[in-house]
């Protein structure tokens, strides 16, 4: 039986991994054996938290991907943000809560798109309509999820959906939210141990706004002037993806995730965008964008609308 690969997008984040790893476990208990969680990219502290607390062991990585290799995308669908041929893939299926963008495929497919939080409150409400069990690896894996994708329930992108769906998975998870994934979060935050280029790409993403070439990068950090002390070699950095990927905007967000803000570095032809779609000005290509912290709700669509 052909092999089905499981991933989410490239630089994964939390919801990414987990989610692969739960949509596989969802395909086995409905009888489906063939399908397998993958990862493109190198797992970041934040997840690697939860994994090391679960006592398990990551995907395997796959950089590229065979023409009509059968795939399942989860939290994504822009072939940007994809793997390495996916041009070619045969995709099956669509689990995501993002905008649909740049996307196509020459048969039909099971596509679940909805606006949630998290890729996973979309998985924990299949696993209900199933009548399925949620065991408690399951549970802390989407928990995990939703807190990361919500920052523990105080993002705008927040629904009562998420909320609904965390109560629940945290008693059979048997962890307090609060606590649980306040360390989780912090575990997300610890940089010390990454190069320049590293922290560009831990949480970047490519996107085209309409003619504006774009990469939203964000990190998360209980204190932005820490990393603000390394702004110069940053900006060395981002100059550099700039040159090599023709980016006309490249936003690297840092989000203080105690108190619910971003200050932005912007670089790039088209950096003054950040200061019409903000109201704000960049001082040494520098802002602070008060009450920002979700890129997919607050940062992607005002871009939107005003490039």
């Amino acid at each position: 039986m052909e092999e089905i690969l499981i991933f989410g997008h490239k630089n994964p984040d939390t919801d990414s991994i987990c989610s692969s790893m739960v949509k596989q476990i969802l395909n086995e208990k409905n009888g489906k054996n063939n399908s397998k969680a993958v990862r493109i990219g190198n797992i970041n502290k934040e997840t690697e938290f939860v994994l090391n607390y679960l006592k398990t062991e990551a995907p395997e990585l796959v950089e590229k991907i065979d023409d009509g290799q059968k795939v399942i995308l989860v939290d994504h669908n822009e072939f940007g943000q994809s793997v390495d041929g996916i041009e070619n893939a045969k995709i099956i299926g669509v689990v995501d809560h993002h905008r649909i963008s740049d996307f196509k495929t020459s048969e039909p497919l099971y596509y679940t798109s909805k606006p949630y939080g998290c890729t996973a409150t979309i998985l924990y409400q299949d696993f209900k309509a199933k009548d399925l069990t949620i065991d408690k690896k399951e549970a802390v894996l989407m928990a995990s999820a939703i807190i990361s994708d919500t920052l523990l329930l105080k993002s705008p992108t927040t629904t009562k959906h998420d909320k609904i769906a965390l109560e629940n998975l945290a008693k059979i998870a048997q962890i307090d939210v609060e606590s649980y994934g306040l360390e989780m979060l912090k575990a997300g935050t610890d940089l010390s141990s990454f190069s320049i280029e590293e922290i560009l790409n831990l949480d970047a993403k490519q996107v085209s706004i309409k003619d504006v070439k774009t990469i939203v990068a964000q990190v998360n950090t209980a204190s932005i002037a820490d990393v603000m002390k390394k702004k110069t070699e940053l900006e060395a950095g981002i100059n550099n993806i700039i040159d090599e990927k023709g980016i006309d905007l490249f936003a690297f967000l840092i989000t203080d995730i105690i108190n619910s803000n971003s200050q932005v570095i912007a670089l790039g032809k088209n950096a003054s965008l950040i200061e019409k779609s903000y109201g704000v000005k960049l001082e040494d290509n520098t802002a602070l964008l008060k009450g920002v912290v979700s890129r997919k709700k607050q940062v992607i669509p005002i871009l939107t609308e005003n490039a």
